[in-house]
């Protein structure tokens, strides 16, 4: 008859102390790096489409404000982006404070999402409304650039008073109203 307790240590013994051999362990860490390989690109691309909706998003928004602060305070287009917002002060909305867009985008850096949104007043200035401070304009350009293009986006954004939305696949800046007009637009 065999002895149970000399057999089960003869068999955990070796068993245990064995561990892992080199060939496995770099088996096991090239499969990780090859789904590593295969996961990387694909969240990058999904973080930049994120970061392109969100600036479209984010221009339909200051052509919205833009048409609205025209309509509500006869000062024509905004004389700039930071009227759009409210940069902290309390009350009600008026010329020069308009309330109308997040802090984020009317106050410098006017970073969101990884895109840096820009506001020009053209097409010569409206005369100037009772109470508000500037002048507005009878047209803007609105820009949303990347960051850094490949990695925060791809494509550059622009739109003027008509509200159409243009983009640059090449993730420049559109200097200026015409320039953004011969873009393509977005659909």
């Amino acid at each position: 008859m065999r002895d149970r307790n000399s057999t089960r240590t003869k068999e955990r013994g070796p068993a245990s102390s064995r561990g892992f051999s080199l060939i496995e362990l770099l088996i096991v860490v090239a499969i990780i790096l090859i789904i590593a390989a295969i996961a990387i690109p694909n969240l990058m691309r999904s973080r930049i489409a994120a970061n392109e909706a969100s600036a479209v998003e984010n221009v339909r928004t200051i052509t919205t404000a833009a048409d609205v602060y025209n309509t509500t305070y006869q000062n024509g287009f905004p004389p700039d982006i930071t009227v759009l917002g409210n940069p902290g002060n309390v009350g009600n909305a008026d010329c020069n404070d308009a309330i109308l867009v997040q802090n984020g985008l009317s106050q410098v850096p006017n970073t969101v999402s990884g895109y840096v949104f820009g506001y020009t007043g053209g097409d010569g200035q409206a005369p100037q409304a009772n109470g508000c401070a500037n002048k507005g304009f009878w047209g803007y350009l609105v820009t949303a650039t990347p960051v850094t293009v490949g990695v925060t986006g791809g494509r550059s954004f622009c739109s003027n008073e008509p509200a159409n939305i243009y983009f640059d696949p090449t993730g420049n800046t559109a200097p200026s109203e015409n320039a953004c007009l011969v873009l393509t637009p977005i659909q």
